[in-house]
């Protein structure tokens, strides 16, 4: 699950993470008057306007006309993400900046061209930067350990660093039963070419962050940029937080925080109906049971010169409601051309799955050609079944086949 940066910042103040102060406002008039009421009546001489979208490179990124496409301009530059205000007249250029912002949409290079509405707009008081840091923990899945990577460049998207200069990132493995060790901490703040006060900022701060990663259960947790102020404090000036869904459960209170406004909405009418469903920008629709097959799936499509338009694990209990929602809920994607049915009859017999399927066509309207692949527990009985059924099924022998049959229709389509 994301969240937004000003919710992460919340977060993290609490594991005594530094952060800047900040308010969030959800429409031009309140970013004016707070603009006002707590900022520049309170002496804070310098603005920074931000976006919050689930998607990175916000800074560089540009906001266009939800009605036009065009880009949005502003004193004759165009009107970006995040932005930063100082000088006179703060809470009116506050309020006309975010007047073209609301309701726009901000085009990063995450969001490819269809960009990100922005509905919420953080408003956050400047700092006096010395020099710009990357950090970032994440679970690495050789290792089987939580991973805290740091690196100068800050500012930049780490998969760049990460391509370009891999030299550059540092890493740490935190072994989960000892937890991070102060010296892991201060063999970062060195690699950093960190010294003296900025040391002893560093240290608490990457601790603190560690903590709150651990204790919130998260997936990721990234600074970009961490900051060294000018008298050497370690500020967190972004933060993007993502938490492990499986362990929602048991961290009271988060799930409030998802925005369903930056969700997928098929993705999240999947999930009103238990699918494990993910929107790709592919045109063969996958209907799998079991992540591991799905996943392998998607790459016979591709080998197959295919491209996957989903990932869809409908999980072992295949029958007609869980069968009918997912087709309906893969219709719904324009994009996809023709579908493939791949069950390993396991836990669910092959019988009941083609059952399932034949069923589920008669309350759902599927225009494109589906190919089923069906092995396992009663496979020779589901084909019979599919076969009798009187719908135009093409059935495949093996998962190969499957993969180049359905590569083959949509190439047809095309």
């Amino acid at each position: 699950m994301k969240i937004h940066e000003y919710q992460g910042k919340a977060l993290l103040k609490k594991f005594n993470v530094p952060v800047l102060f900040g308010k969030v406002v959800f429409n031009a008039e309140d970013a004016g008057k707070a603009a006002y009421e707590d900022f520049t009546s309170k002496g804070i001489g310098t603005l920074v306007v931000k976006s919050q979208v689930h998607a990175g490179g916000r800074g560089k990124g540009i906001i266009h006309d939800i009605a036009t496409n065009e880009q949005i301009e502003l004193g004759g530059k165009p009107l970006r993400g995040v932005n930063v205000l100082s000088g006179e007249d703060i809470p009116d250029r506050v309020y006309q900046m975010t007047k073209n912002m609301f309701g726009n949409k901000l085009v990063t290079i995450q969001t490819g061209a269809a960009g990100s509405i922005v509905n919420r707009i953080l408003l956050e008081e400047g700092c006096a930067i010395e020099k710009e840091f990357y950090a970032g923990i994440v679970m690495d899945r050789q290792t089987g350990r939580n991973c805290i990577m740091a690196s100068t460049e800050g500012g930049v998207e780490i998969e760049k660093v990460a391509a370009e200069t891999p030299e550059k990132i540092l890493k740490e493995f935190i072994d989960p039963s000892n937890g991070l060790q102060a010296f892991q901490a201060r063999r970062l703040a060195f690699g950093l070419g960190l010294s003296g006060d900025a040391v002893k900022s560093f240290i608490p701060f990457i601790t603190n962050l560690y903590n709150a990663y651990q204790a919130l259960d998260c997936s990721l947790m990234e600074i970009n940029p961490l900051v060294l102020t000018k008298d050497n404090k370690m500020i967190a000036l972004d933060a993007k937080v993502n938490f492990d869904d499986n362990a929602l459960y048991r961290q009271a209170g988060l799930e409030a925080l998802k925005d369903f406004a930056e969700e997928d909405p098929l993705e999240t009418e999947a999930a009103t109906f238990d699918l494990n469903y993910i929107k790709l920008d592919g045109n063969v629709g996958c209907m799998v049971n079991g992540a591991g097959l799905a996943m392998a799936t998607m790459d016979m499509i591709m080998l197959s010169g295919g491209r996957p338009a989903n990932f869809l694990d409908v999980g072992g209990g295949a029958n007609v409601k869980r069968i009918s929602n997912a087709f309906r809920i893969m219709m719904s994607d324009s994009n996809v051309k023709a579908v493939l049915i791949n069950i390993f009859g396991g836990i669910v017999r092959c019988d009941k799955v083609a059952d399932g399927i034949v069923e589920a066509l008669k309350q759902v309207q599927v225009t494109v050609p589906v190919i089923v692949r069906l092995d396992g527990t009663n496979a020779k009985e589901a084909v019979v079944t599919l076969k009798n059924s009187g719908m135009n099924f093409k059935i495949a022998q093996n998962f190969e086949q499957a993969a180049k049959m359905v590569s083959e229709v949509v190439a047809l389509s095309a």
